[in-house]
């Protein structure tokens, strides 16, 4: 039996990460997904909130364990994160996170909520986790120099004269089945689960290509899904390159807000995991919980923060907007792949930007860019101080 002041608490923090989930619902996973489809104006802002919210939800349930098991287990070394821990760090996070949907400015969830746990974490005796922060540091130091690095490249590539559209686009579309067809998902089987192309290759005998371990029905399958996207991408481009290029783009909206919620809903329920066997919750369950919460923050609070980061940052067009979205699905998918939280609104920003000076930085705002930087900076080191004075303060009158 769980004592009646242990259950009180538990709900406490289940109440605070619902909060947390429809703040990053409506800020980070709801609102960049779909922000670069909007700037390019291939879809209206109500419309893509909607959309986002499903598909979040559908991430969180599929690909949501490893970000959500890492929040959890690996920030902080030591049984740290009690219910009363994981309910401030829950709090403070989601208070910052708020802050910045109604203020206009994307703050970067997984720094607040990393931040937190790592604050109330050390507070309550817990070690650092030296060698994940190692990880993590390195992936958000690599963000906006990688995403924003491909993104100026490919949109570059596609504003060159001498490589039609009908060739370069449909190319782009093979890059993300490729991409499609390797990413993990945890319902099809296996420790960190299973890629459409390891399932696809499993009807056939292993046949592994020597020295680099690399199994031929994988490439095989692999190699269709490349096939079959560039054909797709070519006809609607052929047909008429405008609206090929819009359906190209929310495609990638959608590729991207799956992934959104597989990453983001970590965030919010990732605390709770330490708790899971005092009220026998499975882990799915929680996802389901945590991708609800996302589904209606993403309803009824992301249209503000699209519009925001579409028409705030960049004037966007389709062909720097697929740019944009490529490299931010394929680094968010190598986050959730890692387990390793990471913030969208960095992932997207940082490729918007890109996009935006291969066109010559036109329509690019260099102060709201530095004033997200230092947004970004200030909520890590702010949610890392307030979350660990809370829970100290708090230890000391309990």
């Amino acid at each position: 039996m769980v004592a009646l002041e242990t259950l009180l608490t538990l709900v406490v923090a289940a109440l605070a990460s619902l909060f947390m989930a429809w703040s990053i619902g409506a800020g980070s996973s709801g609102s960049t997904p779909f922000a670069p489809a909007v700037g390019a104006n291939a879809i209206s802002v109500m419309r893509a909130g909607f959309i986002v919210g499903v598909l979040g939800l559908a991430g969180a349930v599929l690909q949501g364990a490893n970000v959500t098991e890492a929040v959890g287990n690996e920030l902080v070394i030591g049984s740290v994160l009690t219910a009363t821990a994981s309910t401030v760090a829950l709090l403070v996070a989601a208070a910052l996170v708020a802050i910045g949907v109604f203020a206009g400015y994307p703050i970067a969830t997984a720094f607040t909520v990393t931040g937190a746990v790592v604050g109330v974490g050390l507070a309550n005796g817990g070690g650092p986790a030296v060698a994940k922060y190692q990880q993590i540091v390195s992936l958000w130091v690599l963000t906006p120099f990688v995403g924003g690095g491909i993104a100026y490249a490919t949109a570059k590539l596609l504003r060159r004269e001498s490589i039609p559209e009908r060739v370069a686009i449909p190319a782009l579309g093979g890059v993300v089945g490729l991409l499609v067809a390797n990413i993990r998902f945890a319902v099809l089987g296996g420790e960190t689960g299973r890629s459409l192309a390891e399932v696809g290759a499993s009807t056939t005998p292993p046949i592994e290509i020597p020295l680099v371990g690399i199994d031929l029905g994988v490439v095989a399958v692999s190699g269709l899904f490349v096939l079959v996207s560039f054909a797709l991408v070519r006809r609607e481009i052929v047909v008429d390159a405008a609206r090929g290029q819009r359906r190209f783009l929310l495609v990638l909206g959608g590729l991207v807000a799956f992934s959104a919620g597989g990453s983001q809903v970590g965030l919010a329920i990732g605390p709770l995991v330490p708790l899971l066997g005092a009220v026998a919750v499975p882990l799915p369950a929680l996802l389901v919980g945590g991708g609800l919460g996302l589904l209606v923050g993403s309803w009824t609070g992301a249209p503000r923060m699209i519009k925001a980061i579409a028409q705030d940052y960049s004037s966007l067009g389709p062909r720097r907007s697929i740019a944009a979205m490529i490299p931010s699905f394929a680094i968010a998918q190598a986050a959730v792949a890692l387990g390793i939280p990471v913030s969208f609104n960095e992932i997207i920003v940082s490729a918007i930007i890109g996009s935006g000076y291969a066109a010559g930085g036109a329509g690019v705002s260099k102060e709201k860019m530095l004033k997200t930087v230092l947004a970004w900076v200030g909520s890590l080191a702010l949610a890392f101080g307030v979350a660990y004075a809370a829970f100290t303060a708090l230890d000391a009158l309990l």
